[in-house]
């Protein structure tokens, strides 16, 4: 099957030095893109610019802050001129049950995931050219009761309707978008779940049992298919949910 060709495409990647987001734009470099990233971690930002060459654009910033985008913006701007591909990566999934759930935890989830999706997209929207793809990335946590994530779920959640409404207001400029909700993937953010090791360790093994294929996805898994969302290959999709999770959420 043939690649995607991103020859000359404009790509911004936000959480794009870390796991699916990192491989995302990788890959998208790989295939002839000019990439930008946007990320809050300074050393993984160069790491991640090394790895993508000179030519592209790493910014670091913090989605949940608008001042942070409000630059991202400007440096696109400068930088490409403009938005072929948007990718929505930045996100956290910290585990806390509900009755020790604070409203200083609720409001940096949602800040992040949800607050932090819709802002992006908004502030980007004028950079993007007539024919766009934009993804945003979920998760298998809003379509299914997970103990501990309930934040998290409601954030997802909350990113999968701003595909559909997203969608109807950009439809006059065919600008098409769609969410990746990725399941269980072996990737960094399980390390940063905010629970001790042996909890985490506990947790991801109990996961793994749930999915129908009884393995995590791999990272490579996820890029094929946000590859695909982000191509002319899927120019009658729109408003979609791709759900990429071993079968999780659907069998």
């Amino acid at each position: 099957m043939p690649r995607p060709d991103f020859e000359g495409a404009r790509v911004l990647v936000t959480g794009g030095n870390s796991g699916i987001g990192r491989a995302g734009a990788e890959a998208f470099a790989a295939r002839g893109a000019r990439v930008a990233i946007l990320g809050r971690n300074r050393k993984t930002l160069a790491d991640t610019h090394a790895a993508l060459g000179e030519e592209a654009l790493a910014i670091q910033g913090d989605v949940a802050h608008l001042p942070d985008l409000d630059r991202m913006v400007e440096e696109v701007r400068r930088a490409f001129g403009g938005l072929d591909v948007l990718v929505t990566s930045a996100g956290i999934a910290p585990i806390l049950p509900v009755d020790q759930v604070t409203e200083a935890f609720f409001d940096e989830v949602i800040a992040v995931n949800l607050k932090g999706t819709y802002f992006t997209v908004q502030k980007c929207a004028p950079l993007l050219s007539k024919g766009a793809a934009v993804v945003l990335v979920g998760s298998s946590g809003a379509h299914q009761g997970l103990g501990g994530m309930s934040v998290y779920s409601a954030s997802k959640a909350g990113v999968r309707a701003l595909a559909r409404s997203f969608s109807a207001e950009l439809l006059a400029r065919r600008i098409r978008v769609n969410v990746l909700s990725p399941g269980p993937v072996e990737t960094p953010i399980f390390n940063r779940l905010g629970v001790p090791p042996e909890i985490a360790r506990q947790l991801t093994e109990s996961i793994r049992r749930q999915v129908p294929v009884e393995r995590f996805g791999r990272t490579d898994e996820l890029v094929a298919a946000l590859l695909f969302l982000a191509s002319p290959g899927s120019s009658f999709v729109l408003g979609a949910n791709l759900r990429v999770d071993g079968g999780l959420t659907t069998l």
